[in-house]
């Protein structure tokens, strides 16, 4: 299982950070809840083997990963605590915000910039200019676009208006 869950999030099928909604442990990341669960139907498992015997035998993976199931889901309150929502800050809330360029230039190929906040705090970002744009050191740009694939931004010239 745990082969399974890593291969799922190498090919991309999710991220560490998404809900676990779809196996019914929403509200808390699936790295936790997947390795909570995990590790609770190895215990019972572990434990079922020990106790049960013959024919019963067969039964403890299915009954261990059922019992693990029921206590992961019941262990989803207090941990959605360690996990509050809201407030998860991503490069997309950037996306309409004025910047100010610095390095030398920047163009499509090649360009960083200033980008303040909303909380107040700055952050150095790579950015692209469109086509003919060409922006220098010091010039105000608008970013418009995110650029998941080339994790950049795509600006262009804002003239302020004071």
């Amino acid at each position: 299982m745990v082969a399974a869950y890593w291969l799922a999030v190498i090919t991309g099928l999710f991220e560490l950070e998404d809900d676990a909604a779809w196996l019914g442990l929403g509200g808390v990341p699936a790295g936790v809840a997947l390795s909570l669960l995990i590790a609770l139907a190895w215990l019972l498992c572990l434990i079922g083997s020990v106790v049960a015997s013959g024919a019963l035998l067969f039964a403890v993976p299915f009954a261990a990963a059922g019992a693990a199931w029921f206590v992961a889901r019941g262990l989803r309150a207090p941990l959605r605590k360690l996990f509050p929502e809201g407030d998860s800050h991503s490069r997309g809330d950037f996306v309409g915000q004025m910047c100010v360029i610095r390095t030398g230039t920047a163009t499509p190929e090649f360009g960083q910039a200033e980008v303040t906040a909303a909380d107040g705090s700055s952050a150095v970002v790579q950015v692209r200019t469109t086509g003919r744009d060409r922006l220098a050191r010091g010039d105000h740009a608008l970013i418009f676009e995110y650029d998941k694939d080339g994790e950049f931004f795509w600006v262009m010239p804002y003239e302020s208006e004071h």
